[in-house]
């Protein structure tokens, strides 16, 4: 396990203490031979084999620390650390151990008996494995890191050069020699610039939008990690330039094994979904309802199996009856079973599945199932700015040439926000062949440029610089000069003179110097300027005023602007070919003989460009609006920048003050008040943001109460990724690492995308609701029927595995099905709900407490009829011959053994005959059977129609009416089915305790439940009396 340099100062080295309680040697602050004398090395030498030796025992190895994952054992144990779970499996192991005891007294239901406990464990082992599965996922996003660390280096010790040391193997203090495309192993200090300069592309890990010079000159030590110009950090990329550096931080001390920890960290802190706290607050609850139905049974039914006298007040001679106390706590376990919605776990899987497959049609890509539902309450969305916000693709959006006159500048608009050379025009366009001062300015941005641009699958793709790239499709627009010179020789860029020039050779031989750069350093160098026929005047301070003005006004608007310029025939190159024995090209070799060739130029125009906003984010940015969504855009760009986007996206309003509401990463830190100005409302902006910057953004706005999605494509958002209620990375710019840590991967890195899947996430937590309550409100009616059932006395109407049959099977299709209900086309004008708002208000508590009240009566009442009447409402019960008993009978039956000439004829149920000659009172126990069968469909058919009910919370179905969700008729048919599946399969309705049914039971079975639609019906006029109500008065109250 790589321990890091734990102190970078290496005279205070020695102390072996974490880094945290230890100060930093601030190399960037130093300069180049304080460094070295510092850590003790000489750049040619390098350390030595034994420093060497010694500071790998000190600091470890140069890699990321290996996080222990908690155990398999462990994470079994986790998944049943949950109130309904731990239930099921208590019913389980009861159910189980009275199945046992059945069979060991011979009991006949044996084989139904072990069917309940073996479905319930079969239940909480898939559930258990999924569990473990996802949490094994977890820690993902850490190996991931891991990937984007480099394997070797190049490294200078004892003198020699070891081309291919692995990186792993490197300490502070090492000298490291950095190539084009080389993966930095290691924060390291420049000491040497060998190219003329050098450009790191560092925005996975600093959130910049263009690769960054760095430079050997030291920097304020107190500056954020974008401002350590002499840093170069580990798992960057060197895309131009070559150096020499000093290894000044190594494993976890690596600005990257930072984030390691903080990954970590956050992934300690994840918390349950706000479904998964009410579903967690529900079994608490039921658990507390379940326990005092129970004892309340026990209690009723305590006279059937403890007895006793009363002599002179006191009871004495108690007679226990164990046989009973087994059938009555049988009864509670039918209970617990009854009570819990264990097909729930696998509905809201199936739904969530379901509507990951919806948002995956729109370009989001779900990782983590309770995610679709947190997106539903998401209150602020935190969101990057590049490439979320913007295109990710630098733009030319002003092109400004010279004019007629001297003093006078002609301005065109460039529209597109892409590499597309057809996204977008130039307006005001000259039509016919360019003029020469245009011609010019095409030339010099097509040929002092080394990007390029192709068509791929993904559309146009830029490989280089993306300034240049921006130029080469402002070349197509402008449409290309017809002959266009070749290029012999480059003058590489560098931060002292700010520009790159080009020697181009025509056809005919003439040498030309093409320069592009900042426009003030190409000003001074300039003697002329070229007019719009291509003649020159000389350029004075008028006209540089005037250009400067043009300057100054496109970087007011956070444009990066690019100034051209060239020289015809430059004297020096006037033979030159690109030979190098030629004279000219030993001025080449030399870097400081570039702003001696570039002098004398002629100023041609300048360009502003940007990364552009996306054209479907402003829309967005509204509908965030009208949805009560907070939007907070968090970038590592420059303030200025951020906030020229921020206002055309609408984030802010054109002339709003945004004094208070755009600060930089460190302010914010700094701040007095944090939580005060994440409170304010409206658009917030930070800009330099590093990732500890926002992860306390997201930590504070969490411990606010709000519901956060935190949007980011680099190594720096990991953290605070993982540390979100959502954390969306980005499909296409987005780093393993990022993905690995999200919730959510937008697959086209666009920001309506996300508001889209919060819209889907809305609507699927509606949907979800209706099941949910729907699958309550059907165990309810479960619940009264067995407590009615033990409160008048009668024999069991319901045994567990009939009731384990309905929760699963038969609620299953229906409630499945309530997830595809037509969204609410208001959905995205209503604001987000609270996290915390409640699945059950007290209204719909009582409906489903009336409805659960009917169902009890209807399932026991079927149980009584059988029993005691020959017809009911008409419809001809006595077909199958059975034995009719009076109320008193039924509810007296254990003592049936002292009734005197007691008898009771056979009956018929399908192909059986029931004969009861030998045991009259077996009457009440396998008798019961046809009685029982009738209560089970009653059960299944009222469910069905309550699905109906749910359609809608407060809609009647004669305005929402079954067909709008055709699945549901669907998953209806479905139940039936599978209901007359176990009734009429002989083997299946022996495992069930049941037998099929006649038509006439039929028609008394659709006619006993139908009720359950014309009682939620008027319950439902009565809400949407009250909702009306509570409108008027809110009108009325906002009124006055």
């Amino acid at each position: 396990m790589g321990k890091g340099a734990r102190n970078h100062g290496m005279k205070e080295s020695t102390s072996k203490s974490s880094s945290k309680d230890q100060n930093v040697y601030a190399a960037w602050a130093k300069d180049v031979k304080e460094c070295e004398e510092n850590y003790q090395v000489k750049r040619e030498q390098g350390l030595s084999d034994n420093e060497v030796e010694k500071r790998l025992q000190t600091y470890g190895k140069n890699e990321l620390e290996k996080h222990e994952g908690q155990s398999i054992i462990r994470l079994i144990l986790d998944q049943f650390n949950d109130t309904l779970v731990r239930i099921l499996l208590a019913a389980a192991v009861i159910s189980f151990i009275l199945a046992w005891y059945d069979g060991d007294e011979g009991g006949e239901m044996e084989i139904t008996a072990f069917v309940e406990p073996l479905v319930i464990f079969l239940i909480l082992i898939v559930n258990a494995m999924v569990g473990v599965w996802q949490e094994n996922n977890a820690e993902k996003a850490l190996e991931a890191l891991k990937e984007i660390q480099s394997d070797q280096a190049t490294v200078i010790r004892n003198g020699r050069k070891i081309p291919t040391l692995p990186a792993k193997e490197l300490v502070p203090g090492d000298i490291v020699e950095l190539r084009v495309g080389d993966k930095i192993p290691a924060d390291m200090r420049i000491l040497h610039l060998i190219s003329s300069t050098l450009r790191i592309e560092q925005g996975s890990l600093t959130g910049e939008s263009e690769a960054i010079s760095k430079t050997t000159k030291p920097v304020s030590e107190d500056c954020d990690i974008q401002g350590k110009k002499c840093i170069v950090f580990a798992g960057t990329t060197v895309v131009n330039g070559n150096c020499v550096c000093l290894v000044i931080s190594t494993g976890m001390n690596t600005e990257i094994g930072k984030v390691h920890s903080q990954i970590h960290d956050a992934s300690q802190a994840e918390e349950d979904t706000p479904l998964k706290k009410k579903l967690n607050e529900f079994g608490e609850v039921l658990t507390m309802l379940i326990g005092c139905i129970c004892v309340l049974v026990w209690l009723i039914n305590l006279k059937y199996f403890l007895d006793w006298e009363y002599i002179d007040n006191w009871p004495i001679n108690f007679k226990f009856s164990f046989e009973k106390c087994t059938y009555y706590f049988e009864i509670a376990v039918a209970l617990a079973v009854a009570a819990i919605p264990e097909g729930l776990p696998a509905v809201i899987t199936t739904c969530l599945a379901l509507g990951t497959r919806k948002m995956a049609q729109k370009n989001a890509l779900v990782r983590k199932l309770p995610s679709v539902e947190t997106l539903g309450c998401t209150t602020v969305i935190c969101s990057d700015k590049t490439g979320t916000l913007t295109t990710n693709q630098m733009a030319v959006t002003k092109l400004v040439a010279m004019g007629h006159r001297p003093n006078t500048l002609r301005l065109y608009k460039v529209e597109g926000t892409s590499y597309d050379p057809s996204d977008g025009k130039i307006q005001d366009w000259p039509s016919g062949k360019l003029d020469v001062n245009l011609q010019t300015i095409a030339k010099i941005a097509c040929l002092a440029n080394d990007a390029s641009i192709q068509q791929s699958e993904k559309g146009y793709v830029s490989s280089g610089m993306p300034t240049e790239a921006a130029l080469k499709v402002l070349v197509e627009k402008m449409g290309l000069p017809n002959k266009l010179e070749g290029r012999i020789a480059t003058l590489e860029f560098d931060r002292d003179r700010k520009s790159m020039g080009v020697i181009a050779s025509s056809s005919s031989g003439k040498k030309s110097l093409f320069v592009k750069g900042a426009v003030e350093n190409l000003l001074e160098r300039s003697s002329f300027i070229q007019l719009l026929d291509g003649s020159k005047a000389e350029l004075d301070q008028r006209a540089k005023g005037v250009i400067l003005d043009s300057l100054n006004e496109m970087s007011r608007g956070a444009l990066r602007v690019l100034g051209f310029a060239f020289k015809d025939d430059p004297p020096e190159f006037t033979s030159y070919n690109g030979n190098e024995d030629h004279p000219a090209h030993k001025l080449l070799l030399n870097p400081a003989n570039y702003p001696f060739i570039e002098s004398n130029l002629t100023f041609s125009g300048l360009v502003g460009l940007r990364d552009p906003p996306r054209k479907e984010v402003r829309q967005a940015i509204e509908d965030c609006r009208a949805a009560g969504i907070q939007v907070m855009v968090i970038t590592g760009d420059n303030k200025n920048t951020a906030e020229a986007i921020c206002r055309e996206i609408g984030v802010f309003g054109a002339g709003e003050d945004i004094t208070s509401k755009s600060i930089t990463g460190k302010e914010f830190m700094e701040h007095r008040d944090p939580k005060g100005h994440l409170s304010q409302k409206g658009g917030l902006v930070f800009s330099r943001a590093e990732p500890r910057h926002k992860q306390e953004i997201v930590r504070l706005l969490k411990e606010a109460g709000e519901v956060v999605a935190m949007t980011g494509d680099g190594v720096n958002d990991a953290p605070a990724l993982k540390l979100a209620d959502i954390g969306i990375a980005m499909g296409i710019s987005g780093t393993e690492v990022a993905k690995e840590a999200s919730d959510m991967v937008l697959a086209d890195d666009n920001f309506s995308t996300i508001v889209a899947a919060v819209g889907e996430g809305r609507s699927i937590y509606n949907n979800m609701k209706a099941f949910i309550r729907y699958m309550i409100s059907s165990n309810i009616g479960e619940v009264a029927s067995i407590f009615f059932t033990a409160a008048i006395g009668i024999p069991e109407g319901l045994i567990p595995v009939q009731l384990l049959w309905v929760n699963l099977v038969t609620d299953g299709p229906p409630a499945t099905a309530l997830g595809f209900n037509p969204p609410d086309k208001y959905i995205m004008k209503k604001p987000p709900r609270r996290s915390d708002d409640s699945l059950i208000n007290a209204w719909i508590l009582f409906r489903y407490l009336v409805i659960g009240f009917y169902v009890g009566i209807a399932t026991v009442g079927i149980f009584i009829i059988w029993f005691t009447h020959s017809s009911f409402l008409g419809i001809d019960l006595s077909e199958d011959g059975h034995t009719l008993v009076t109320y008193s009978h039924l509810s007296n039956w254990d003592q049936c053994y002292s009734w005197h000439n007691f008898t009771v004829g056979p009956f018929t149920a399908g192909d059986r005959v029931f004969n009861f000659d030998s045991d009259p009172c077996d009457y009440f126990r396998n008798g019961k059977i046809k009685a029982m069968t009738l209560s089970l469909s009653v059960l299944v058919a009222i469910e069905m129609f309550n699905s109906l009910n749910a359609l809608s919370e407060d809609e009647s179905l004669l305005t929402m009416p079954p067909w709008v969700n055709p699945w549901l008729l669907l998953a209806m048919s479905v139940s039936f089915g599978l209901h007359f599946l176990i009734l009429y399969v002989p083997f299946l309705a022996k495992v069930f305790g049941i037998v099929p049914l006649s038509l006439n039971e039929w028609l008394l079975v659709l006619a006993v439940a139908f009720p359950v639609i014309l009682i939620d019906e008027v319950l439902k006029l009565v809400g949407r009396w009250n909702s009306g109500a509570e409108s008027v008065s809110k009108s009325k109250h906002k009124a006055e």
